[in-house]
């Protein structure tokens, strides 16, 4: 069998014993629900997921060794496993893992040694690296087949992707019971995306409170948005001059550039931007930074100095917040039309972009302020 076919045939598996494990041992099906259940932390399942899947492609291999460089006849490449065949397994069935492989994190990148019990990986939780470990070893020592391991692995994350789904469905069904009512203003609009951007772990939300503006009017302005790029790949990665690029509808040269900051803006990055502005063939008529931190006097006024040095490029440092509020006045006849584009971009990103506590968070006090509680 490939290991698609080793894949397809596991998901089967998980699906028809969806509400019962087929694992005696107690201990290792609580060690698989805490990696799997671990939202701190999604490296720990994705690294099992390899490593099983390679064992199962290839029997004769130790689990515990998916490094080349340990240069073992029994060692294999477990990124290789990760990136070629589960990227696409997990797209497919919408599982609740990080969509980019395990094998790039601090943790678990560098290493040339088998991933034994007395390896001690640096990493938080330190539970969640302890218990991997030991049911990569359990496999090892044949206390449990890799294929049940795995069958087991992704039954408990079809429980949690169905978990997940159902908690967001029962927040959208309390969103409709609002239609009908008088909109939100522009004002209780601005308060709720602030009250969002005040959550935990919200960096992201900056750059699709922007983006949902373009979203909204950008027919109507003749400019359109490029496809945003993750939410941690750099721009140097990526070739792009910020986290959101602008372009003029037909063609496809940026025209302006937005670069968000959950801090303030520093004399720093207005210099990397002149650099990155340089490297550019593109016209940039506008290259803005949008913070949700106080703005330096002085470093705004530094970066009104470059636009006679870069022949036309206004380099410039806005409000995320006062953005937010022009724009809803501005375009107040579709503001609701705002509201719902930046509602879509949420629930679209990626769980390690905009958590699931983030996401329902949205839905919760979206429902609060439109039903008046």
């Amino acid at each position: 069998m490939t290991p698609e076919e080793f894949l397809n045939e596991i998901y089967n598996r998980a699906t028809s014993t969806l509400n019962s494990t087929v694992i005696v041992d107690q201990s290792i099906c609580d060690k698989v629900i805490y990696i799997c259940r671990c939202t701190s932390n999604r490296s720990g399942v994705r690294l099992l997921m390899s490593c099983l899947l390679a064992k199962l492609d290839k029997p004769y291999i130790d689990p515990r060794k998916p490094y080349t460089e340990i240069g073992d006849t029994d060692s294999f490449s477990g990124r290789t496993y990760d990136e070629h065949y589960l990227t696409k397994f997990i797209n497919d069935y919408n599982l609740p893992v990080n969509p980019t492989t395990a094998f790039l994190t601090p943790t678990l990148r560098n290493i040339n040694l088998p991933l034994t019990t007395e390896r001690e990986l640096v990493g938080r939780p330190r539970d969640l690296y302890i218990k991997s470990l030991e049911l990569l070893e359990d496999v090892a020592e044949q206390r449990i087949n890799a294929d049940v391991l795995f069958v087991e692995i992704v039954r408990v994350l079809l429980l949690l992707r169905n978990e997940k789904q159902s908690r967001i469905d029962s927040l959208l069904k309390a969103l409709e019971r609002n239609e009908g009512a008088l909109p939100l203003s522009s004002e209780s609009i601005v308060t709720l995306i602030s009250q969002h951007l005040a959550c935990k772990n919200a960096s992201r939300l900056p750059v699709l409170v922007v983006a949902a503006a373009y979203k909204t009017v950008g027919t109507q302005l003749l400019e359109y948005i490029l496809p945003l790029n993750s939410h941690n790949a750099a721009d140097f990665q990526t070739g792009s001059l910020g986290d959101i690029e602008i372009c003029i509808i037909g063609e496809d040269s940026v025209i302006t550039a937005y670069e968000m900051k959950m801090k303030q803006v520093t004399i720093d990055d207005i210099d990397l931007a002149v650099k990155k502005i340089a490297r550019t063939s593109a016209r940039i008529n506008n290259y803005l930074f949008v913070t949700t931190d106080t703005i330096d006097p002085h470093v705004a006024g530094y970066a009104k100095t470059f636009y006679e040095k870069t022949d036309g490029t206004e380099i410039a440092i806005l409000d995320c917040i006062g953005f937010l509020r022009h724009f809803l006045h501005m375009f107040h006849r579709i503001r609701s039309d705002y509201l719902n584009n930046y509602q879509r971009l949420v629930m679209n990103e990626a769980d390690s972009a905009v958590s699931q506590s983030l996401k329902e968070a949205f839905l919760s006090l979206r429902h609060s302020a439109e039903s008046g509680e």
